[in-house]
């Protein structure tokens, strides 16, 4: 028997909790809710420095329930934003409505190395390269 009664809501909801899972074996100690705001506002904070095409191949691989996350008040006609530092890139993530939690750059590289192992290599690298170079730091190879 499934929770919801809709498959479409099941399989979102256990994909969600996979990523979720991922990222608090990244951060021993984080709870479910830490972590649901850390990725949400640092998927929302990558798809505000990514031209709109690429942000949108990016969220056809998210699960259903992060995709709506990651498109909680879009303005592609804002896109990119010019987050040239690491330091804005941070300042955005803990900018981000409904933003609870505190942000550091440890845990936007652990969000990063979630997304490294979830989504198409090839389409991480193309990520990758839209950051500035000391952006793309926080991104492990």
């Amino acid at each position: 028997m499934s929770d919801t009664g809709l498959d479409v809501f099941d399989k979102t909801l256990q994909k969600t909790h996979i990523w979720l899972d991922e990222l608090m074996e990244e951060r021993p100690g984080t709870s479910r809710q830490a972590a649901w705001h850390t990725l949400s506002a640092t998927l929302r904070t990558l798809r505000d420095k990514l031209p709109a095409d690429l942000a949108a191949h990016f969220a056809a691989q998210l699960p259903l329930l992060l995709r709506g996350a990651f498109y909680e008040q879009y303005d592609p006609s804002r896109q990119p934003l010019p987050l040239r530092s690491q330091e804005d890139f941070l300042h955005q993530v803990q900018s981000t409505p409904g933003m609870t939690e505190q942000v550091n750059a440890e845990a936007v590289t652990a969000v990063l190395r979630v997304v490294s192992r979830q989504v198409d290599p090839g389409l991480t690298d193309k990520l990758r390269q839209a950051l500035s170079g000391e952006t793309r730091s926080l991104w492990a190879a």
